[in-house]
């Protein structure tokens, strides 16, 4: 058997630990942004404005505004649409930023369960 033990073509030992250690780094400084993410805020509106939601990289609705022209009391199904569309979208954004910047931290590869 090789020197080091193993197999022909695999890492020695040292090699091993620099890999370790370069995926414990990595393990840290992904953390750090998820939590950085995490607290960042994603706004959204819809109708032209009339109904702006926030959240944070959370997932969590943080702030709904409703402008008083949107609030027809003869098509509430309009200013419900208009509250779904925004808040879906204010996630989508948090969602698309989240997976955007782990992506450049990871070289695109997709890591299972990561949000």
């Amino acid at each position: 058997m090789a020197r080091g033990g193993g197999f022909p073509g695999m890492m020695g030992g040292g090699n091993m630990q620099q890999l370790a250690r370069q995926a414990q780094k990595l393990q840290q400084n992904m953390a750090r942004l998820q939590e950085e993410l995490e607290a960042r805020e994603f706004e959204a509106s819809a109708g032209g404005g009339m109904v702006s939601a926030k959240v944070n990289g959370k997932k969590e609705l943080l702030d709904l505004i409703i402008a008083p022209e949107a609030i027809d009391p003869d098509d509430p199904e309009m200013l419900q649409d208009l509250v779904i569309a925004a808040v879906n979208e204010a996630l989508k954004n948090a969602g698309d930023t989240m997976e955007r910047e782990m992506g450049k931290m990871t070289g695109g590869i997709g890591i299972p369960g990561l949000f």
